[in-house]
């Protein structure tokens, strides 16, 4: 790559690799920078051709290579695809800001699911204590969760930060916000780290997910600040191998697994530990969620030490997950059970004749089993703190609540309640409300 570089560009890598090679036995290092490559980084000015002929020079130095975005400056980049493989590792240093156009018009001809968007690199860490912005307000504005008048936009939407295909990434100590919508997402990825990262959105963006999983295992999810419009963390396809530690989360839709099984996929998520989180003002806490007619499996999950304040569904398992309801509810399988479409809830018999409670059907449902809720308390913002509900062909099974304390936000210590539909396993210690589980 370096070998097709402009002359001012290779002047600028050779002497940076002069300055960094240091003495005898010392680690050679290249170091670069966008200003080296003609980047302004006013804010204003398209620093895209910049930045990539940055990276190509870096991902094609033989030694480490530090690729670093200056401090007090805002580089403007459209759409970039990142690849390798690299000859060597690589560090990027982001100092300043890394900010994307405002406009979707921008994305004409473009990929509409991408912005930064790294491929087939091993060995990437991403650190410095700058920002990323996808400045995602003009993509929020037009879309059809939020505008509920015609014309709106329903098709997809970037995901700011998207590895894929890499193994041994770390993402540390910087601040990703605004997002067109998931922050930063890894597909097929072995060997991940992300944390010390401040993740903000508004709490009404739609789909702005904070750091999300797919098809991606051994994965190190730690002290994050993740406030947005959507999951906090969440995972789908085939996971495994996931530690989400000392993260708080709030607002946003809490930690999720799923939804898993879409359009009769099979999605297999395992071998996941959730502890040490506090989630304030949530839509949800700790959630597992599953779509009718899907296959695979969720098991091996534990969710501990966990406070919560004002979640409106602390705990919940849900094997009826369907963000359409009319499409859902008009599924010619056979009658399961009848569901609230709006909160994901079993409706009580009593209110099964309300419009807003659809007969469920299914055939076949992943699997959920071998999960447990250990030390978990706080404030449900919502009557029901437990919501599990569970499929008649593939109920879940070894299901354990220990040490649970879910009280009524406001209610002076008052009670909630816990419903169980189709799920099985034990109670240990002191929990509240009273575990609905059946016996295994």
């Amino acid at each position: 790559m370096a070998a097709s570089l402009p002359p001012l560009a290779l002047a600028a890598l050779m002497a940076a690799a002069l300055l960094l090679c240091g003495g005898a036995g010392a680690e050679a290092r290249v170091l670069l920078t966008l200003d080296d490559f003609g980047g302004v980084g006013d804010g204003i000015a398209n620093d895209t051709q910049a930045f990539v002929d940055a990276w190509a020079a870096a991902c094609g130095s033989s030694e480490q290579a530090v690729l670093a975005v200056p401090a007090g400056k805002a580089y403007r980049i459209w759409p970039v695809q990142l690849t390798g493989p690299c000859k060597s590792k690589l560090k990027l240093l982001i100092f300043g800001s890394i900010v994307a156009p405002a406009s979707p018009d921008e994305w004409a001809g473009r990929d509409p699911m991408r912005w930064l968007y790294i491929y087939g690199v091993d060995g990437l860490s991403v650190s410095g204590g700058g920002t990323i912005d996808g400045s995602g307000q003009q993509w929020w504005a037009s879309t059809c969760k939020r505008k509920k008048t015609p014309p709106c936009y329903s098709g997809p939407r970037p995901k700011t930060v998207h590895f894929e295909e890499c193994r041994g990434v770390s993402v540390q100590g910087v601040t990703l916000q605004n997002g067109q919508q998931f922050h930063l997402t890894f597909t097929r990825c072995y060997d991940v780290k992300a944390s010390f990262l401040r993740v903000i959105a508004p709490a009404d963006s739609p789909n702005t997910d904070g750091v999300h999983l797919n098809d991606t295992s051994h994965v190190q999810i730690t002290d994050n600040l993740i406030s947005t419009g959507d999951d906090c963390v969440s995972m789908v396809g085939n996971c495994s191998d996931v530690r989400v530690k000392d993260i708080s989360c709030g607002p946003g839709h809490g930690i999720s697994i799923g939804s898993l099984g879409k359009n009769r996929t099979t999605d297999m998520v395992e071998k996941v530990k959730v502890d040490t989180c506090f989630l304030t003002n949530t839509t949800n806490g700790v959630r597992i969620k599953s779509w009718q007619g899907g296959m695979g499996f969720a098991r091996d999950l534990r969710f501990q030490s966990i406070v919560m304040k004002n979640v409106s569904n602390p705990i919940i398992i849900d094997q009826y997950y369907c963000d359409q309801p009319t499409p859902c509810a008009n599924q010619a399988w056979h009658a399961a059970i009848f569901l609230n479409p709006a909160t994901h809830k079993v409706c009580l018999k009593s209110e099964q004749w309300l419009p807003r409670c659809k007969r469920v059907v299914q055939t076949q449902a992943v699997e959920v089993r071998k999960v447990e809720f250990a030390d978990i308390r706080g404030t449900s913002a919502t009557a029901q703190a437990i919501s599990i509900a569970c499929s008649d062909a593939v109920p879940c099974r070894d299901l354990e609540l220990k040490n649970v304390n879910l009280t009524l936000e406001g209610g002076g210590g008052g009670q909630a309640t816990a419903s169980c539909y189709r799920a099985s396993g034990k109670s240990a210690g002191a929990v509240v409300p009273p575990s609905c589980l059946a016996k295994s």
